[in-house]
């Protein structure tokens, strides 16, 4: 998921060398189109194309996902694919439908410095000590698992297929609503006593999931065909989080994408247990009685 960025949102031009965050990577892109909204108060999105990749991993982003082609930016860029896992060849960026289909995090794209195989300048075997022990260390965090029942990972199957293949959208706003569904939870839940560190605790994972949705949602959760209603429903209800407006359907997508956004914080082990037993208690209790959460049909797009 790109940072969040201080500076005010720029623009780009059609066939402007760019560069585009896809979960935590900056892959280089090309601009190929720009949707400018009818009433212009919504930001426009652009379609990009990855430099070597086929046409069909063409996509419309958001702004806020694109970065200039300069040097600040390139320097970030490898700082970014210093920090991942080493592959002895470059991996597409990972569509979302496939993310969702293999129940597994994104991979990570470049080979790290002194992966090549040939051997550092003598005087620098610490440094190397140190880049071993970071990719370690990068690849302890990355093992993050998250269990989905068999039930729900047959209904994020139908879910893909519906808007991938059917050309089919799920009704909006959702009813219930992501922020319903959180508040159902924890009124399930036995009450702590008030002010204890579980309460805490347990408060700060639901508003953490909240938040978690609400930022990943215009970023990594939505498939390409469904761009357009994010749109349209974020113009119609410009006052309302997404987590208002959508509901199970897109958070089941949203845990698929855990392990990839957990490995990238700075949380020590111990408080990722704690947070994934949180997570994957909320996961179960979805679980229990889906049909009452999930969508009946899907409209036509």
């Amino acid at each position: 998921m790109p940072p969040a960025a201080s500076q005010k949102v720029l623009t780009y031009e059609v066939q402007e060398r760019v560069l585009c965050f896809h979960g935590p990577m900056l892959y280089e892109a090309k601009v190929l189109e720009v949707k400018k909204s009818e009433d212009k108060k919504e930001l426009p999105e652009y379609k990009v194309h990855y430099k070597g990749w086929k046409n069909t991993w063409d996509e419309f982003v958001p702004a806020d996902r694109l970065r200039k082609m300069n040097e600040e930016n390139l320097r970030l860029q490898k700082e970014l694919n210093d920090n991942t896992k080493p592959s002895s060849k470059r991996t597409n960026p990972a569509p979302n439908a496939k993310a969702g289909m293999k129940m597994s995090s994104k991979a990570g794209s470049e080979d790290l410095p002194g992966a090549s195989g040939t051997l550092p300048p003598r005087g620098q075997k610490r440094g190397r000590e140190l880049e071993i022990e970071k990719e370690e260390d990068f690849m302890k965090r990355h093992d993050i698992k998250i269990t989905i029942p068999d039930n729900l990972k047959a209904l994020l199957v139908d879910d893909w297929e519906n808007v991938t293949k059917n050309q089919q959208l799920v009704p909006l706003p959702r009813n219930p609503s992501v922020s319903q569904i959180l508040q159902k939870y924890r009124e399930s839940v036995p009450k702590k006593r008030e002010g204890s560190a579980d309460t805490d605790i347990f408060d700060e994972v639901i508003a953490g999931l909240k938040l978690y949705f609400d930022k990943s949602l215009g970023t990594i959760l939505l498939y390409r065909f469904e761009r357009q209603q994010y749109m349209e429903i974020r113009k119609e209800h410009p006052g309302k989080e997404a987590s208002e407006l959508y509901g199970a359907e897109h958070l089941l997508r949203l845990f698929v994408s855990m392990p990839e956004l957990l490995a990238h914080t700075n949380m020590d082990p111990q408080s990722i247990s704690k947070l994934r037993e949180h997570i994957e208690d909320f996961i179960r209790f979805l679980g229990k009685n889906p049909e009452q959460y999930v969508a009946e049909h899907y409209e036509s797009g």
